[in-house]
């Protein structure tokens, strides 16, 4: 017995020790992750932090004056009160019309592949081209108001754009942007869809759940880190809404991204578009921290 156990030992000594793991297979993860780090950092940390120093400064010194002066403009809670209130409209807009069009996109409707061609045709147009679009059919003699003529409902027409009229002109924008960005969350969600297994579905069908209840107690759960991703991206692009508006309404409907636009073009201050460019950020960042929070999906909920 004990020249078995030596016999064993004196094997075990002599078997060659497994391969340490090399140093390259622990640092493989990292040099997947550098192109996206150093596109980020060039691309995104490098201009925040220098809009951030800019904001500032005054005359190359530090001052909170851009600051002051951002707050004190007569277009300040105008412009924020515009923006937030567009954010509020398109965004839950986008995301109801965005998961209709992706249920029914993978719900095998006929002819599906080209309602999504037709859909997807926004994420090819500009934000200016797409403005340009919605003015041809929104202004005084655009298509909307000659077939109201022709339908015998108007002679003169009706300014949809005037800023006698501030709630057509502000759902003009709404509508426009609307259309213009509704693709993009589409995209996500049909995504997120198409990787939910559809055993789910099909054993709550069993059991007697309605299509509502289907959506609502299997496919928005699941499809939870989808709705994250899309409402922080578009909610963010939502804040930066400016062509569009610019195209449709110019300086009628004054919104945040445009007042930078305005400080740095015409009134030739960097500092004070930078505060507002800075602002931005902030509204930007403290909506994606509540989406972080409100729909924080769970390790088991991935798996």
């Amino acid at each position: 017995m004990q020249r078995q156990v030596a016999l064993e030992r004196d094997t075990a000594l002599d078997a060659p020790a497994p391969p340490a793991r090399g140093r390259r297979t622990v640092l493989t993860p990292y040099y997947l992750l550098a192109p996206t780090l150093l596109f980020l950092a060039v691309f995104f940390a490098w201009p925040m932090f220098q809009a951030l120093i800019l904001a500032v400064q005054d005359n190359g010194r530090f001052s909170l004056g851009p600051l002051q002066r951002m707050a004190d403009d007569v277009l300040f809670w105008e412009a924020i009160r515009n923006t937030i209130l567009l954010t509020l409209i398109v965004v839950p807009a986008q995301v109801v019309l965005a998961l209709i069009m992706s249920l029914l996109l993978v719900s095998g409707l006929r002819g599906a592949g080209l309602f999504l061609y037709a859909w997807a045709i926004p994420l090819g147009i500009s934000d200016l081209a797409a403005g340009v679009v919605w003015l041809s059919i929104f202004n005084d003699r655009g298509y909307l108001n000659s077939a109201l003529a022709g339908l015998g409902l108007g002679q003169t027409g009706f300014s949809f754009l005037s800023y006698e009229h501030p709630v057509s002109m502000f759902l003009a924008v709404a509508v426009a942007e609307t259309w213009r960005a509704t693709a993009l969350v589409m995209v996500i969600l049909l995504a997120g869809l198409q990787v939910i297994p559809k055993d789910y579905a099909e054993a709550a069908e069993v059991f007697g759940a309605t299509t509502w209840q289907r959506i609502r107690h299997v496919t928005l759960p699941m499809l939870r880190p989808s709705l994250q991703v899309a409402l922080i991206i578009r909610t963010i692009l939502a804040f930066q809404a400016f062509a569009v508006v610019v195209a449709l309404v110019g300086r009628n409907l004054p919104v945040m991204a445009e007042e930078a636009y305005r400080w740095y073009g015409d009134l030739r201050n960097p500092s004070v578009a930078a505060a507002w460019a800075l602002l931005i950020m902030v509204f930007s960042l403290v909506n994606t921290v509540i989406y972080l929070r409100a729909l924080r999906v769970r390790d088991e909920q991935l798996a």
